[in-house]
């Protein structure tokens, strides 16, 4: 298989171009020639006198070790291989990794949601929360938001590049290891020590689409002694935020690729006020008076809106008009696609060595940040009504000119709430992580190793908002009849002219958000040989460990669900802490020469207040070595994560979403996702409401690897391993869809394809789930209107995802023409199976959903060149094919390419220059792709930067 992608990577034109160029001008950075040796696997090679490798501890076990490759793989990217792969930031390379498949927000699509100042990732798909961060071996403090609302996570945005000495990517279960969480895998951030010298680096750029400028300021150095070492590091990071409006293939709703049929793209209404209940096929719209539009500063047009008569009417396909009114179009351009930040963080590291062989150390991370993003534009769309501040779509207005029912939209314009800069929300984010710890030896055969740790991480957040009562006043005055019937007095003045900066503070106000997270956690670490073998050591570890864990989340209480005084948004608060007390053990056992066995188990018992009173997890491996230079290994491991706290101690949430009613679609002789059931009498608007839930389980993982390494010659050098992944119990909310589906199936007996339901109208399942939702009588509907929709935690079924992971490195020095290095990695998703409930069917073929927007296959390289002074690399990483979005076919593969050039211009200086995404690619083309942002999130639109770093060594 290697060789086969090898091959096409040679027969494609953008790789010969690129190729070529650097072989004559020498573009990229330097390659670092530890790249394919024991340091590639980010180990550090300490040897002794006579050059015998000492033994070192790798991730994914406790044991101290002479051979880098374990029976489990770990991938590892050094800060040379981050910086000359083009990348500023941590996160920016952990989303090229190859096992990074899955889907997760970013700041293009999260800017209106819960955490979109952090960066997750995702591992083989598994889902964020699941993938665990430690740095220096020690659990991280989680984002203080959890992710989207609901689930906690760790944040990998927070790290100081400056302060990186390498990142180590463990893919699999390793929990028999290191605990909870490590289910998908483990990402281990090790940081520098024991530096000598001092090196300064600016770097700063720009992206060439527009905006994105950035600048990055890095200080690291040490100094040794002869019993003692002091590592520092500072940096600090700048970019400013980018705008939807700045990417003319985004900037307007007019940009969708499948406008629809008959009556093309047209633009949102602006300025909106609607009949209701008009027969099909007349205009149904309130022309505003002649001039309205251009009164907003050039942002709405004049529009004649048209709509398609149904396939019921004899006219049916065939368009009329339903009314002029402003519309908009360049609204979406108003969110940001890119944050601005502002990032301060700094790193300390020191130790102390006693004559009696004891070492002392401590060190310290910082981070600060002060950050701003958009979600876009606030927008009206009719009365604030009751004393949960629930929106109302229609209402009765009373104005003798229109005297009737209607629905209602407003959009404001920038100019109206004082600029662009006026819709972002701020963040200021502050983490501290502070270790010290003893480590000494007795006995000549073992080590021990104390360590106690505290991490921190708050956060603030604050963004405009409207409040509920004061907007609907200012448009439409007091309510005029009942809660069930209202009835307006629309202000047709201040309806149709631009209102104030001033006018829109006085009807909104800036809410503030507070979250805090800790991690307080110790462990006691001895390793070493027991006895002798015949084939060698018996090596063990032993480890016990202790971490309470906790956080607090405090929302405006304007957005609470049981106090929605703020206009269209709510939010959620929580609270509660855990503690873990784990003792587990290891031990390597050289069967003969050629064959060694891993063992390793563990035990952890809780003290929350959900029933996940204790785990119990276990691995074995085995690494044959038939020969010196080719390893056989395989790993079989078992893994767990405690319910997210979250889901835990979450004290109510809340949100708005249009949702398909799926009985009144049923019981009205309707087939969902057909014109039976199309427009908004069938989906609308609904509030949905989630808590916290103590009787959550752990979801339990078990985890495959085998696989080899190969090397070939001293300059060559291939890996492969198969992989797989199962989980069961994952836990996630129950969706809107999920519940009104099962409520419609146990009401009226049918599925949405109106096949019978497998559950009793009188089951407890029916029971429970018809509980969840909550209707109201509406005039002049089918059936009553959902108004409420209680969600929650559930412990779902499970999923198996298997593949293959493989990479290719090869060196090639050379006196005439330099020194060359070349590597490739590949990841394949070979199958995806899902099961949500076990009420439902496996679906066996989840990898090839049209539905399933996860990467099936994702592929990183690099060509790296050195002579002299100069140095050059060029990095590629390609995306695999996506479903289109209409669900037919498949997107294309989509490839980015970075290069640089490095030229050392004196014995302290050196220069170098960066171009990311060479070819200014954005995403792959999915004409069928009509929804904003129009292409499917995992691209992003930034498009190319340059940018050019200037280093200088003190000494």
């Amino acid at each position: 298989m290697i060789s086969s992608n090898s091959r096409a990577l040679r027969r494609c034109q953008l790789t010969t171009a690129i190729l070529s160029t650097l072989l004559i001008s020498g573009m990229a950075f330097a390659q670092d020639n530890t790249s394919n040796s024991g340091a590639q696997q980010g180990q550090e090679e300490n040897k002794d006198e006579s050059g015998n490798l000492d033994r070192i501890v790798v991730t994914g076990s406790r044991i101290k070790r002479s051979e880098v490759e374990g029976p489990s793989p770990v991938t590892v990217i050094s800060t040379e291989q981050l910086q000359r792969e083009g990348f500023v930031t941590v996160a920016d390379t952990l989303r090229t990794i190859t096992q990074n498949a899955g889907s997760s927000q970013n700041e293009l699509n999260s800017a209106g949601g819960f955490t979109p100042n952090g960066s997750p990732i995702n591992l083989r798909g598994l889902g964020e929360g699941r993938t665990l961060l430690l740095i220096n071996g020690r659990r991280a403090a989680d984002y203080p938001f959890p992710y989207n609302g609901q689930s906690n996570f760790q944040n990998f945005g927070n790290i100081p590049t400056a302060a990186v000495e390498r990142i180590e990517i463990l893919s699999g279960g390793a929990s028999a290891i290191y605990g909870s969480d490590a289910v998908a895998g483990v990402v281990n951030v090790v940081l520098k020590k024991n530096y000598e010298g001092d090196i300064f680096t600016l770097r700063a750029g720009t992206s060439t689409t527009g905006g994105g400028d950035y600048t990055d300021l890095q200080w690291v150095g040490g100094k040794t002694g002869d019993n003692w070492s002091l590592t520092y590091a500072l940096e600090y990071f700048y970019d400013e935020p980018v705008y939807a409006y700045q990417r003319d293939f985004m900037d307007s709703r007019d940009d969708n690729p499948l406008p629809p049929a008959v009556v093309g793209n047209q633009p949102a209404s602006g300025l909106l006020i609607l009949r209701s209940g008009v027969p099909v096929g007349s205009q149904n719209r309130i022309t505003p008076p002649a001039g309205t539009c251009d009164r907003f500063g050039g942002e709405y047009v004049d529009w004649t809106y048209r709509a398609v008569y149904p396939a019921t009417h004899p006219l049916a396909g065939q368009s009329y008009v339903t009314g002029s009114t402003c519309g908009y179009f360049k609204d979406v351009g108003y969110q940001t696609i890119n944050n601005g930040n502002k990032d301060l963080s700094g790193y300390l590291y020191g130790n102390w060595q006693f004559d009696n062989g004891m070492e002392l150390w401590s060190s310290l991370m910082a981070y600060h940040s002060k950050s701003e993003l958009s979600g876009g534009l606030e927008f009206f769309g009719g009365p604030h009504t009751d004393g949960v501040g629930t929106r109302t779509a229609a209402f009765f207005a009373t104005n003798p000119t229109i005297n009737g029912n209607v629905t209602v939209q407003r959009i404001f314009t920038p100019q109206e709430v004082g600029g662009v800069e006026a819709t972002n929300q701020k963040f200021t984010e502050k983490s501290w992580d502070f270790a010290i710890g003893l480590r000494g030896n007795f006995g000549e055969k073992f080590d021990w190793d104390l360590t106690l740790g505290r991490a921190e991480y708050s956060a603030s957040r604050t963004r405009p908002r409207l409040d509920g009562s004061e907007v609907t006043n200012f448009f439409l005055g007091p309510n005029l009849g009942t809660a069930a019937a209202p009835r307006y007095l629309i202000n047709l003045d201040r309806w149709y002219r631009p209102i104030t900066p001033e006018e829109y503070r006085a009807m909104s106000s800036i809410l503030k958000y507070e979250a805090d997270s800790y991690v307080t956690q110790g462990n006691f670490v001895v390793s070493g040989d027991l006895f002798e073998l015949p084939a060698g050591p018996l090596g063990i570890a032993g480890v016990i460990e202790y971490t309470k864990q906790g956080y607090e989340l405090k929302s405006p209480a304007g957005i609470l669900p049981t106090n929605r005084t703020v206009y269209n948004l709510t939010g959620t608060n929580g609270g509660g802490d855990r503690d873990r007390y784990a003792i587990g053990a290891e031990v390597s056992i050289p069967i003969f020469s050629m064959l060694k066995a891993n063992l390793a188990g563990r035990f952890d018992k809780y003290n929350d207040i959900t029933n996940v009173d204790d785990a119990k997890t276990w691995a074995a491996g085995l690494e044959f070595r038939p020969i010196e230079s080719l390893l056989l290994r395989a790993n079989y491991s078992t893994s767990f994560k405690a319910p997210d706290m979250h889901y835990v101690y979450n004290e109510g949430s809340g949100g708005f979403s249009t949702a398909l009613d799926t009985f009144r679609c049923l019981s009205t002789g309707g087939t969902p996702g057909t014109a039976s059931c199309a427009g908004a009498t069938y989906s609308y608007s609904m509030f949905a409401t989630s808590k916290g839930e103590p009787t959550l389980e752990e979801e339990t993982g078990k985890s495959l690897t085998y696989g080899l390494v190969w090397d070939i010659t001293d300059n060559l050098s291939v890996q492969a391993d198969y992989y797989v992944v199962k989980l069961e119990g994952a836990v996630a909310n129950l969706s809107s869809t999920f519940i009104l589906d099962a409520e419609a199936g146990c009401r009226t007996g049918l599925t949405r394809t109106r096949q019978p339901y497998p559950f009793a109208a009188g089951s407890a399942f029916c029971q429970e789930v018809i509980s969840r939702v909550t209707r109201e009588p509406a005039a002049g509907e089918p059936t009553d209107r959902v108004t409420g929709i209680r969600s929650g935690p559930v412990n779902q079924s499970q999923r198996r995802v298997d593949g293959i992971d493989a990479s290719i490195r090869y060196r090639m020095d050379t006196d005439r023409f330099g020194d060359f290095a070349f590597s490739l990695e590949w990841s394949h998703v070979l199958g995806y199976e899902l099961q949500t409930f076990a009420t439902d069917p496996i679906d066996r073929n989840w990898r090839d959903d049209p539905g399933n927007f996860d990467f099936r296959s994702r592929m990183r390289g690099s060509v790296g060149w050195q002579k002299g002074d100069w140095a050059a690399n060029v990095f590629m990483t390609r995306y695999g094919s996506l479903p289109n979005w209409q669900e037919t076919a498949r997107v294309a593969p989509y490839f980015l390419w970075n290069a640089n050039v490095s030229k050392k211009i004196t014995d302290k200086a050196s220069v170098s220059f960066f171009v990311n995404n060479i070819f200014n690619n954005f995403h792959p083309d999915d004409s069928g792709f009509n929804t904003y942002p129009f292409f499917w999130r995992g691209y992003s639109p930034i498009g190319r930067t340059v940018s050019a770093q200037f280093s200088y060594k003190f000494n």
